[in-house]
């Protein structure tokens, strides 16, 4: 990286906001409460998990839970994301 950046005074073009898209600290501290629930997988799934989360050095129960998440946010909702978290805080606490 001898090479020196050569910056120009260039127009920049079209500006514009990007919504800030990112949770905040107190929304990333916040642990969503569980329910235990009982759930027969198929042995292949099982399987599937376990490997994939024995490489990942992570528990394949917490991936399975991820991967339901993740469905269940790109689902369309009543209540945004936000809304959400916000009433389960409240129901909470």
């Amino acid at each position: 990286m001898s090479a020196k950046i050569k910056y120009t005074d260039e127009p920049l073009g079209e500006i514009r906001v990007v919504p800030d898209f990112l949770p905040s600290p107190a929304e990333l501290a916040f642990r969503e409460e569980g329910v235990k629930v009982t759930l027969a997988l198929s042995k292949k799934s099982v399987e599937f998990f376990k490997a994939e989360a024995s490489r990942h050095h992570t528990q394949y129960q917490r991936m399975i839970r991820r991967l339901l998440d993740a469905y269940v946010d790109t689902q369309p909702h009543t209540l945004t994301r936000r809304a959400a978290r916000t009433a389960r805080k409240r129901a909470v606490g």
